[in-house]
């Protein structure tokens, strides 16, 4: 006999398809056949058993509701919840994409403080390595040439 602690439940963040499509529709609180017109035009996409079967896992259950929330109490159409959904899509994935780049931006910082070194255009037009916020030194020029202006008439 398999036994579940108590702190283990199904939550919106589980990703595990396990409830068919009677049990999706009571826990969300709908027929099953608005789950079967949600699939069909995209707003939620359960898992598929080799038969064909639905799966619905904790995730889409709790968008179920979601869709079911933004209908029924704030009047939005099922184009306008897909739109939602698509735009919290992105967002989600913009989120992710920041973090990545912050912790590129912080290996960045911390390489430079390490005392990497930056590369800069010499007075001569050399590549010189300096420290980062330094410039290269300014040679001065041993040149003894004399450049002379005329005017032109």
């Amino acid at each position: 006999m398999v036994t579940r602690s108590s702190s283990a439940s199904f939550g919106p963040e589980d990703d595990t398809p396990v409830f068919v499509i009677s049990v999706a529709a009571q826990l969300a609180g709908m027929h099953a056949q608005t789950l079967r017109q949600y699939d069909r035009i995209g707003l939620v996409s359960p898992s598929r058993t080799r038969g064909g079967g639905r799966r619905y896992s904790g995730r889409d259950v709790a968008l179920l509701r979601e869709v079911q929330r933004l209908s029924q109490q704030e009047g939005v159409s099922l184009a306008g919840i897909q739109r939602i959904l698509e735009l919290e899509h992105q967002v989600a994935a913009l989120r992710g994409r920041v973090a990545e780049l912050a912790v590129e931006v912080e290996l960045a910082r911390s390489r430079m403080a390490a005392g990497s070194r930056v590369f800069a255009a010499g007075s001569r037009g050399d590549i010189v390595a300096v420290r980062p916020g330094q410039r290269p030194p300014r040679l001065l020029s041993s040149s003894q040439a004399v450049v002379v202006w005329r005017k032109v008439p």
